[in-house]
């Protein structure tokens, strides 16, 4: 060390008679680091997060779908269980997710294009991927 603070160096630490003693938690707040941009960070983790395109369907494949939603509703009464898998678009950004429900089918408004489950799940025809049923085993 220089000789620069050899006078100050030993001396006690200054306590002021005048002022109240600072907290420490108010010491630390002080140099706590300052967002200068809020909802930066928000900006950046919706614009990392990641979105499925929806899937255009072949014309074979959305012939497929339309016959088995026909032979669906021929079963209708017997509320079959099904698994179906469509696409959910994102509120905030283009794309979506594929989502899969189980389920027991109730109704289908072929007019409207919605099919619904048991438990309250409608899910518009258009979005709809795949669906599976122990139904089509021996037809398609």
């Amino acid at each position: 060390m220089s000789d620069e603070y050899e006078d100050i160096i030993n001396l006690p630490h200054h306590v002021s008679s005048k002022r109240p003693q600072m907290p420490m938690i108010d010491r630390a707040a002080q140099f706590s680091p300052f967002a200068t941009l809020t909802g930066y960070d928000d900006a950046i983790h919706e614009t990392g997060r990641l979105t499925d395109e929806k899937i255009d369907l072949s014309e074979e494949e959305k012939e497929a779908l339309d016959r088995k939603q026909q032979f669906l509703l021929e079963k209708l009464d017997e509320c079959p269980e099904l698994t179906v898998t469509y696409f959910v678009p994102d509120e905030k950004k283009f794309g979506g997710a594929y989502v899969t429900k189980s389920g027991n089918l109730k109704k289908i408004d072929a007019i409207e294009r919605w099919m619904q489950l048991t438990d309250g799940t409608r899910i518009p025809l258009d979005d709809v991927a795949d669906i599976e049923s122990e139904l089509f085993r021996d037809l398609f």
